[in-house]
């Protein structure tokens, strides 16, 4: 098919998605599963293929998500009723005053992610947001919208996230300027789409809380962790995911040590450990019987698969979207209008980002794209370190309902699909955009 016509069909099918989830109110899970369906039939797609691309597209989203929503859910689930987190919450409102309780969890998730996936960070860190918001009396929305600025700010631009990882090997960019760069977007991009963004939305929005559905009720207990131990806790899989990278700078590659580190630092093994230190360690030590520690898991259980369903629906529409080829017919055309390359490697992340809905998608199909035109260049590692963080910032702007963190930020807040527009799709733009911002200035700044 023609570029117009592709083009045309993915923005119509966003358009729809937008009208059928927000006007007519129809269920996201059913809505995606149809409008994937009308987004394969227009982009010309055959019959046989659509299925099959749908299938895919369900099961390469929930192969990983699945296993991590649900131990994660359960894992800051025990936290919660044991206590731990209240604790952590009660010590950061100290550290930072309970003015500054936003700031401290935008602080949090930027630390915190660093050695995750996106998913995981947030099944982790969101019961803390709860509970300062709990303890402090503050508004919801600007707890929320720091937690998850810091967090999505570290899976865009700071190494080890894997979108960084990414665009660095495929480029071929520098490591050290990589690292500079991104700790430059980071930051200010974090305080700025967190605490600031967080502060003047707040007054707008208002979230219905979850916490009921997410966390359960409150467990009456005699005493519960201290600080060290909460804290000891919380970090647990972030330390047995950290040691897979510690390992590969420290041990020979190969070995049966560096298998074990590797194989101990997978998300899915690092969250099953800390599952069963928690419910068999932590619980019984701080008053939950075995019977309560289990209700708790059951209840952490149910929301998770409601996460899980949208999500994955929302990975079948993106591989509609994908295997139609409309991110090559917008390739090809937003090259051939010369724009400055820097700034056409943010806005064709963008706009890939914005059909398909996965930044990692973005960013290859931007590099696979840009890399003819790339090569004809004379540009150094560290100019391309700048461009790999134009690309992760453009890559993350504008999230919508085609995305899996759409669906976990509002399921997880409780936020409505128009609350979500209003505060996560803006503050991944904001983010984004500051990102790609400092990306844009540094290689100039290198070039000249």
């Amino acid at each position: 098919m023609n570029t117009l016509t592709l083009v045309l069909t993915a923005v119509g099918s966003v358009v729809l998605l937008l009208f059928m989830v927000m006007k007519v109110r129809m269920h996201a899970f059913v809505a995606l599963i149809l409008v994937s369906i009308c987004a394969g039939l227009f982009s010309g797609m055959p019959l046989e293929q659509i299925c099959a691309t749908m299938e895919k597209g369900m099961g390469s989203t929930l192969g990983f998500l699945a296993i991590v929503v649900a131990l994660g859910a359960m894992f800051g689930k025990v936290l919660h009723e044991s206590g731990a987190l209240d604790e952590i919450a009660v010590n950061l409102m100290r550290l930072f005053g309970t003015k500054r309780a936003h700031f401290a969890l935008g602080v949090a998730g930027l630390i915190c992610a660093l050695p995750l996936f996106f998913e995981v960070a947030v099944v982790l860190l969101i019961g803390i947001a709860f509970a300062v918001a709990r303890h402090s009396q503050g508004n919801l929305v600007k707890m929320m919208v720091s937690l998850f600025a810091g967090i999505a700010s570290a899976a865009a631009f700071l190494v080890p996230g894997p979108v960084p990882m990414l665009l660095a090997s495929q480029l071929n960019a520098d490591f050290s300027w990589l690292i500079i760069i991104g700790i430059s977007a980071a930051i200010p991009g974090m305080i700025i789409a967190g605490p600031l963004f967080g502060s003047v939305i707040s007054k707008v929005v208002t979230f219905d809380t979850v916490e009921d559905e997410t966390v359960g009720a409150e467990v009456a207990r005699d005493k519960q962790p201290s600080f060290g131990v909460s804290v000891a806790m919380v970090l647990l899989p972030l330390v047995l995911v950290g040691l897979k990278t510690i390992g590969s700078r420290l041990v020979a590659s190969g070995t049966t040590l560096d298998k074990w580190l590797v194989f101990i630092g997978h998300p899915f093994t690092a969250l099953l450990i800390s599952c069963l230190v928690v419910m068999y360690g932590l619980a019984p030590r701080y008053g939950l019987t075995r019977q309560q520690t289990m209700a708790a898991c059951a209840a952490a259980i149910q929301p998770a698969g409601i996460i899980l369903l949208i999500t994955g629906a929302g990975g079948v529409f993106k591989q509609v979207l994908v295997d139609s080829g409309v991110g090559k017919a917008l390739g090809a055309a937003l090259l051939g209008t010369g724009l400055p390359i820097a700034i056409a490697c943010f806005i064709l992340a963008a706009m890939v980002r914005i059909i398909q809905g996965s930044a990692t998608v973005a960013c290859l199909t931007t590099v696979g794209l840009m890399m003819p035109v790339l090569t004809q260049m004379n540009y150094s590692p560290a100019q391309y370190a700048a461009l790999a963080i134009c690309i992760s910032g453009g890559a993350i702007v504008c999230s919508h309902v085609n995305d899996a963190g759409f669906w976990l930020f509002g399921k997880f807040t409780g936020a409505t699909e128009a609350q979500t527009l209003k505060t996560w799709t803006v503050l991944e733009t904001i983010l984004g955009t500051t990102g790609a911002a400092i990306g844009v200035l540094y290689f100039y700044l290198l070039s000249a």
